[in-house]
């Protein structure tokens, strides 16, 4: 008698605390990392109400970056292209653009007579 391979649903199960995937809590805590920079100046300042809302927005623009995908819209043809992928592939991807960009001269080399 062989063994068969039976596959098995692994969605869901490297989820933290339900919401958070390991990439979304990482990109939460970074988020947070700079509203903790923005909390210091503020309280600081001592606007401690602004600086806890900064602490909050930036955890949440972390958790988004993370978390969310570009959906296909098909009214827009940028979209069409990037629809499905995570946010924080096509940050990574601008970012190695931007790095890798060279600066291309032509040259003419035939001679007009």
């Amino acid at each position: 008698m062989g063994t068969y391979y039976i596959p098995r649903n692994y969605k869901g199960e490297t989820r933290i605390l339900v919401i958070f995937s390991v990439k979304s809590l990482i990109t939460t805590v970074l988020g947070a990392i700079v509203g903790l920079l923005f909390y210091w100046v503020f309280s600081m300042l001592s606007f401690k109400k602004i600086a806890i809302i900064l602490l909050v927005i930036w955890a949440v623009i972390g958790y988004c970056i993370g978390a969310f995908k570009i959906p296909t819209i098909v009214g827009l043809p940028v979209t069409k292209k990037i629809g499905g992928e995570s946010i924080s592939e096509i940050i990574i991807r601008y970012f190695k653009f931007r790095r890798n960009r060279k600066m291309y001269t032509y040259v003419n080399t035939k001679e007009e007579k």
